[in-house]
């Protein structure tokens, strides 16, 4: 008796689910309700009773498992298995028609689609650059198993219990395919006003704009706040598991599978479409209930895409095309001047706060000397405000008209007290400052002064050098004024008694701050470069830097020749890593350093032993499952070489999804391309 109510049950449940998932599909993705909302709330009611009957009947999808469990203490780190990457930005037409002509290049002429005689120009897809907060859902054989924030690009924040609360993101996929969607979470505009409207009589900030709100909602630790504030997804890419042969396809594939996808996208045979699509959506934006920044335009042949390839941090194939910024008017209250790492000086105009494109704005940087002088701009002037798709405005007028006689013209100094020597007392004035020659910038004379010394303290611990989470720039403030840092290994020999001593510093946070310390004892060559504050050198050249010379003893004694041979880096940038390697007090920074953490850097000890012994081999692509670190150790480790670019002389080209131009160079050379699959055979 007691075996059939139960069947019952499970049969009941699972009929429940089914219509449950149909109805919310309809309703959250479709736009199409076809029941009402007390129908829907009656049968999730009847499943819930019958889940906490019979508590073996709840399944992983079910709709009553969207908000479950407690309030979660933090968010756990979890590693992309697809690299996450922004793109390059367009503002203008002409920028639209640069990019197409880049992609056209690079491609060659005449351009052939597999299969095809005759040539093919690229297409355009365009779609809604939604401006919301990306994140990254991944699929096990149809079953949402995690969702997460696109963090650095490597690491994120594990945010599965949030997002499980949002209807549009299916928890079962109408498919039981394991896959990586990407797509942007985002807060309807007339949801906002509900949520501000709610904490305005509770006597709470209100949210700036959805955006930020959308942002602070996804890292809520209690997933119940979550579900109340109603998110809302458009998914956009198929990063991992399927590879459809256009964006095109790929979109609609998502919206088989059961994503909500954006319908506003447009499919373009040349880019002065795709102009013309920005000029209407340039006109509709403010007519839908989500914010849109501009467009993203996307090569639709993924033939193309993959022959297209990266940069460092952007895909070849697509470009975020911005609408015109928008402008604002406020009051310049005062100008200060600010010492960058490498000493160079930025006249920054403290504004009185206004709202743009929005963002509450109060800084608006003025560049240098020069832009000053263009501009006219005095303290106390009204100016119009502008914001291009920079983190800090610019001025881009002033209103002359609007002055009351009141305005004080800057004057530029000859000295400043942030350009002051470390140990000097500012009872001595400031310190010298010098015009660049041939430039409109400034610097400080001395290289060596305290705002320098911390901007690069502040640099050395961020999220692209050490990655010290409890180590920011307020404490780096009080450590070197209490004299506990004056170079980089200081910072790997503090000690809880030093810490402890110090105002506002707590056992338990001295504790979080030496563990964080201690947990990056160990680091990558090509972070360590970054980190060194090395003038004109960013991650993309610290990796190129790492990857020719594979040691840091072989980048310190290159030839300036070796480094201007080196393909992206040029003659600045090679003069300037020649010449810091080449200063006493570098070779002792790094020395020191070096004797408190480890640098991790390829090893030669495996090189010519091994199944991989004499063969030469240049990875591309995203694989399955290694990393691009972790399948060079296994070279090495194997006897193997690893070359950057692909000859005559490589022996293999190890390929992963989304290669670029190695892969077709590697075809025209007739070099052998191998999967992780075949190279897993090579060194089992």
């Amino acid at each position: 008796m007691v075996g059939d109510v139960y069947k019952k049950a499970k049969a009941r449940a699972e009929k429940l689910r089914e219509i449950l998932n149909h109805h919310r599909h309809l309703y959250h993705v479709e736009d199409k309700p076809e029941i009402s909302d007390q129908a829907y709330d009656s049968m999730e009611e009847e499943l819930r009773l019958l889940e906490e009957r019979f508590p073996d009947l709840v399944t992983p999808d079910s709709p009553t498992q969207r908000v479950s469990g407690k309030p979660l203490d933090k968010f756990e780190k979890i590693t992309h298995t697809v690299a996450q990457w922004s793109f390059n930005d367009a503002f203008t037409p002409d920028d639209l028609r640069d990019f197409d002509k880049r992609v056209k290049r690079m491609l060659g002429t005449p351009a052939f689609l597999p299969g095809a005689k005759m040539p093919a120009e690229p297409t355009y897809v365009c779609e809604l650059k939604i401006d919301g907060l990306h994140t990254v859902l991944t699929y096990k054989n149809g079953l949402l198993e995690t969702a997460a924030t696109r963090g650095d690009g490597v690491v994120g924040e594990n945010v599965t219990a949030n997002v499980r609360t949002i209807e549009s993101v299916p928890l079962r996929l109408k498919e039981p395919v394991s896959i990586v969607a990407e797509g942007e979470i985002w807060l309807g505009l007339d949801q906002m006003q509900k949520i501000n409207a709610e904490r305005k009589k509770n006597g709470e900030p209100e949210f700036a704009n959805p955006r930020n709100a959308a942002a602070g909602t996804i890292r809520q630790l209690d997933s119940r706040v979550v579900a109340g504030r109603k998110l809302d997804t458009f998914i956009y890419d198929l990063s991992a598991g399927e590879n459809p042969d256009t964006q095109v396809a790929e979109l609609k594939r998502l919206e088989k599978l059961g994503f909500k996808v954006n319908k506003e996208f447009a499919e373009c045979k040349n880019i002065e479409e795709a102009i013309k699509f920005w000029q209407k959506w340039q006109k509709k934006k403010d007519t839908q209930d989500f914010l849109i920044d501009g467009i993203v335009v996307k090569v639709n042949e993924r033939y193309f895409q993959e022959k297209l390839g990266y940069t460092g941090k952007a895909p070849r194939f697509a470009i975020a095309f911005k609408f015109p910024a928008e402008q604002a008017t406020t009051v310049v209250e005062s100008i200060v001047l600010q010492v960058g790492r490498q000493g160079n000086i930025t006249p920054v105009a403290n504004l009185r706060p206004v709202l743009l494109a929005g963002s509450t704005v109060s800084r608006a940087t003025l560049h240098n000397e020069d832009e000053i002088k263009r501009l006219d701009v005095r303290v106390g002037d009204t100016v119009i405000l502008q914001k291009a798709g920079d983190v800090i405005p610019d001025i881009v007028q002033v209103l002359p008209e609007l002055r009351t006689g009141k305005e004080k013209v800057f004057k530029w100094p000859d000295q400043l007290e942030a350009c002051l020597p470390v140990g000097v007392s500012t009872n001595r004035g400031g310190g010298a400052i010098e015009r660049i020659t041939g430039q409109s910038a400034w610097r400080c004379v001395n290289k060596n002064s305290f705002a320098q010394q911390k901007r690069k303290f502040y640099h050395f611990a961020s999220k692209g050098a050490f990655n010290i989470e409890k180590l920011g720039p307020k404490i780096i403030d009080v450590l070197l004024e209490n004299k506990l840092l004056s170079s980089y290994e200081d910072i790997f020999s503090l000690k809880k008694g030093d810490l402890l001593a110090l105002p506002r510093f707590a056992e338990k946070s001295v504790e979080n701050l030496l563990g964080a310390i201690e947990e990056r004892r160990e680091i990558t060559l090509p972070r360590f470069i970054v980190a060194m504050s090395i003038p004109n050198v960013g991650e993309e050249t610290a990796e190129d830097l790492a990857e020719h010379f594979e040691t840091l003893e072989k980048i310190a004694e290159a030839k300036l020749e070796e480094l201007q041979a080196i393909e992206g880096i040029g003659g600045v940038v090679a003069q300037s890593v020649f010449d810091w390697f080449r200063q006493k007090e570098n070779k002792k920074l790094v020395s020191n350093l070096l004797n408190k953490i480890k640098l991790i850097f390829p090893e030669t000890k495996f090189r010519g032993k091994g199944k991989l012994a004499g063969q030469t081999f240049v990875l591309t692509g995203t694989l399955p499952t290694l990393s691009r670190d972790e399948a060079k150790e296994l070279i090495r480790k194997n006897g193997g070489e690893i070359s950057s670019s692909v000859s005559s002389q490589t022996d293999f080209v190890l390929a992963g999804i989304e290669a670029g131009s190695k892969l077709d160079k590697a075809e025209k050379l007739g070099v052998e391309i191998i999967d992780e699959k075949a190279f897993f055979k090579m060194i089992s």
